[in-house]
């Protein structure tokens, strides 16, 4: 694998080449197209370091990800019937090829893909799981969110806890 999961310049079209994508310069918008989007970057970036099927189980918080991960050509979406089964599928597919990764929802499918995800971490598994959220402006609102009880204290606690602890220190 030449392509190094750290780098974000690594693909030809994110050099800032002028590449829109077949899309007219006058009509260009990075916020509009897939080119421009965090979802279609991790798709590409997906595929850039040997990931050819991804595990998921849709929610409220991931499913405009999927779509992004559906559009993505080298891609292939497996539908899991439980988060714990996407971390499993997914830690069973890093030690077939290389890396893995699985896709699930805020709170209730992060906190059940845990397990599958320590065990990966445990023995140096290269697993990615992405895990959906609220918009960055309901932090800290109070509101009453699915999966969230409405506290600044829950969605704080759960950002500092769940699975991104494990990734962050690899």
């Amino acid at each position: 694998m030449e392509a190094s999961v750290g780098s974000i310049d690594a693909s030809p079209t994110s050099a800032g080449n002028g590449d829109s994508g077949g899309v007219p310069a006058t009509h260009y918008h990075p916020a509009i197209t897939k080119e421009g989007t965090l979802g279609g970057h991790l798709a590409r970036r997906l595929v850039q370091i040997g990931v050819r099927d991804v595990f998921s189980v849709p929610g409220d918080f991931n499913l405009t990800l999927l779509d992004h991960l559906i559009e993505e050509p080298g891609l292939n979406n497996i539908g899991c019937c439980n988060e714990l089964n996407a971390g499993y599928a997914a830690d069973g597919y890093a030690r077939a090829n290389g890396v893995g990764a699985c896709v699930v929802t805020f709170t209730v499918g992060g906190l059940s893909v845990i397990n599958a995800i320590a065990g990966a971490y445990s023995e140096n598994l290269p697993v990615i799981c992405i895990v959906g959220g609220p918009n960055s402006n309901d932090y800290g609102s109070n509101r009453i969110l699915h999966h969230t009880i409405g506290s600044r204290i829950s969605l704080r606690s759960f950002n500092a806890s769940g699975p991104s602890l494990a990734i962050r220190r690899w």
